[in-house]
């Protein structure tokens, strides 16, 4: 089997390592990820899961909001009925809330794109 990892030495100051060895400790990450993440222009394993709590965050709360629509239209569907002003603030909520939805989903593109790195 072969050991495909090697390791390069390299020098630097007492106080910058210390600094950062504090960094990582305070972002709970490797010196080692540290430094090739750095290199590399990729983002830091710490970042990369709140990014991904974050996106998770906004799915959830578009599930609340599905949900309201689900539970507005049950109870129009009930009453058999819904004045037209109630109908026009409904409609422009869904519009307003799919414009956002998009919106939303071009972010977690780019944000895919950048955790792929």
């Amino acid at each position: 089997m072969r050991d495909d990892t090697g390791s390069i030495k390299f020098r630097i100051e007492k106080e910058k390592k210390q600094f950062w060895k504090k960094f990582c400790d305070e972002k709970q990450i490797t010196l080692t990820s540290f430094i090739i993440d750095s290199v590399e222009n990729r983002v830091f394993d710490n970042e990369r899961k709140e990014i991904l709590a974050f996106m998770e965050k906004q799915d959830n709360l578009f599930i609340k909001i599905q949900t309201n629509i689900n539970q507005v239209a049950r109870i129009a569907n009930g009453q058999k009925s819904i004045s037209d002003v109630e109908m026009e603030k409904f409609t422009s909520k869904i519009i307003q809330l799919t414009t956002l939805k998009k919106e939303q989903n071009k972010i977690f593109e780019k944000i895919y794109s950048m955790l792929a790195k």
